[in-house]
């Protein structure tokens, strides 16, 4: 069973930055891809960034490319989110997110274990 916990969420104002985290309890970290998603206020989850096992491959969706960056230590089972130049748009609960055969990196069904959360808000 794999658990990922998230942290680092908070308030922040426009044009600032936040650095998320999400550590995961699971052997072999390094063999599964893993993602971000988000949650606005009111709206369905999305995806933002994805890894694969050994950081070779990368995907952003648009709106946050040149922003955000995704990053990852095996070595500390640990997935990274740089969010920089925030906009009030992003404000989101943000979710880390892994899955034991991940075919289409950015594509939610994809992905079998969730993080809890953890809360971002941007304000202008």
């Amino acid at each position: 069973q794999v658990q990922l916990v998230e942290s680092g969420g908070g308030l922040v104002p426009a044009g600032g930055s936040l650095r998320l985290s999400c550590v995961a309890s699971v052997r072999s970290f390094g063999r599964y891809h893993m993602a971000w998603f988000r949650q606005p206020p009111g709206k369905e989850r999305e995806f933002v960034a994805a890894i694969s096992g050994l950081g070779t491959t990368i995907h952003y969706t648009d709106s946050v490319k040149g922003r955000f960056t995704i990053s990852r230590d095996n070595a500390r089972n640990t997935l990274y989110l740089q969010m920089d130049t925030l906009r009030p748009e992003d404000t989101a609960v943000y979710y880390c997110a892994t899955g034991d055969t991940v075919q289409s990196m950015s594509a939610l069904y994809d992905y079998d274990y969730w993080g809890q959360g953890t809360q971002v808000i941007v304000s202008s």
